[in-house]
């Protein structure tokens, strides 16, 4: 149930990828509408993912996923039938919230149902694996249901999907929650909740330049609500995320491996189809198809690599393979304007089993680095930690590739910005890789 959902919510988050243009143009959106027809989901997933996973803990994890399904079928209707960009942006919001639901309580859920060992280890893999397959499966969707229909049959089908699996886990899933609630930290939801869903609204309106005053402004409400965040937890007995976590090198670990996977690997492959396009004439079926390679071998991958449980530490695991994925990365460097499409397989294939491992390890590091009573918010936590990320790095890489200088022609430009991109991206990766491996526990190595 729990990788069904996941699965869902990659599939919609990654749907507008190879249809965003086609989005636009039919919404008349300018090119602000345009950057928020990509990123609102991430504001949505990243501001609601902590307020999801403590009121799953604390209130219900099967309540939980049920509500965030439902959410999602609501959101994903309102997109279908939006008139103007405003409405389908408010229809991409809520959905982020709903896919927070479903993503915090799910894993939640398999971390409650697997005791430590090789079962939970088996179920993990199978979770991370539901995060490649997702972003495989979502554009190729979006992509045919465009061509051959419209885009909108892509969202009504998404619709169709959350209504299914939240019949699902209202009939199937077993309620589970912990024994004494701790108690609805209000102040902690607003103050992070608004501080993250500002900070990645920043993200997004920044690539239209960072210093247009709304993106100042942006970022300092940003930070002081983040500070209010830090010093409001500090004063509440039940905090909606205890700060002493922060000491646990476990933790710290999963959120760095989160953080380092959504910015250095995802915010570079959500490129993957636009240079595609520009250098190969490529249509939005095809290069969907093309990221695929990447995220088809996660897909593959992850289920694998709970074999190297019991014998190579989750942390370990996080940290090779991000090593993986940045030596992936680093191969599109030196790409050429008149390169073959073949050129990118190399580091795609690399980069899909770096991420196939990482996703592997990560679902299980995030479920054992919190307390028992706490594993929604572990989830929550890494998941927030993964779309904060990938805002980050989808603006890093915006700003990277508009540093190219003009005149050289669209396919010049596409390849060396690619080749810029691809190597700030494999240096962060394998920076954090760095990071996680230095993340020591006392008695683990």
């Amino acid at each position: 149930m729990s990788c069904a959902a996941t699965l869902l919510v990659l599939m919609n988050f990654t749907a507008t990828l190879p249809t965003a243009g086609l989005v636009a143009a039919d919404l008349g959106s300018g090119p602000s509408g345009r950057t928020w027809i990509l990123g609102a989901i991430g504001v949505g997933l990243a501001a609601s993912l902590m307020a999801a996973g403590g009121l799953a803990d604390d209130r219900g994890r099967k309540r939980t996923f049920t509500v965030g399904g439902l959410l999602l079928v609501l959101a994903s209707a309102v997109c279908a039938a939006a008139p103007g960009t405003l409405v389908f942006v408010c229809g991409r919001l809520v959905q982020g919230a709903g896919s927070a639901a479903l993503l915090a309580a799910g894993l939640g859920l398999v971390g409650r149902a697997f005791p430590p060992g090789p079962e939970r280890a088996r179920a993990t893999g199978l979770w991370g694996a539901m995060v490649g397959g997702g972003i495989a499966v979502g554009p190729v969707f979006a992509a045919l249901l465009a061509k051959n229909l419209d885009w909108r049959a892509g969202y009504l089908a998404l619709a169709v999907l959350s209504a299914a699996v939240t019949l699902w886990g209202a009939f199937a899933l077993e309620e589970s929650r912990n024994e004494h609630r701790r108690g609805f930290d209000a102040a902690g939801v607003l103050t992070l909740g608004l501080g993250i869903a500002l900070l990645v609204g920043a993200l997004v309106e920044g690539r239209g330049g960072w210093d247009r005053p709304r993106v100042v402004v942006l970022l300092v409400t940003a930070a002081v609500l983040l500070a209010a965040f830090a010093v409001a937890e500090r004063r509440v007995a039940a905090p909606l995320l205890d700060l002493g976590l922060l000491r646990r090198p476990a933790f710290v670990a999963s959120a760095v491996g989160a953080l380092v996977i959504g910015a250095g690997v995802v915010g570079l492959m959500t490129y993957v189809p636009m240079v595609a396009q520009s250098l190969f004439g490529m249509g939005p079926l095809r290069s969907a198809a093309l990221l695929g390679v990447w995220s088809g071998l996660s897909f593959a991958v992850a289920p694998q690599a709970r074999r190297l449980s019991g014998r190579v530490a989750d942390r370990h695991q996080v940290a090779a393979g991000l090593a993986v994925c940045g030596a992936g990365e680093l191969a599109f460097a030196g790409i050429g304007e008149h390169a073959s499409w073949w050129r990118f397989l190399p580091g795609l294939v690399v980069a899909g089993v770096g991420s196939g491992v990482v996703n592997a390890a990560l679902a299980g590091l995030a479920v054992r680095s919190v307390p028992a009573d706490r594993v929604s918010v572990g989830s929550a936590a890494n998941n927030a930690a993964r779309y904060l990320g990938s805002s980050v790095g989808v603006a890093l890489i915006a700003a990277v590739m508009a540093a190219v200088p003009h005149g050289g022609g669209a396919a010049h430009e596409a390849a060396l910005g690619m080749s810029r991109a691809a190597l700030a991206a494999g240096g962060l990766t394998l920076a954090g890789a760095v990071a996680v491996a230095l993340c020591r526990e006392r008695g683990r190595g």
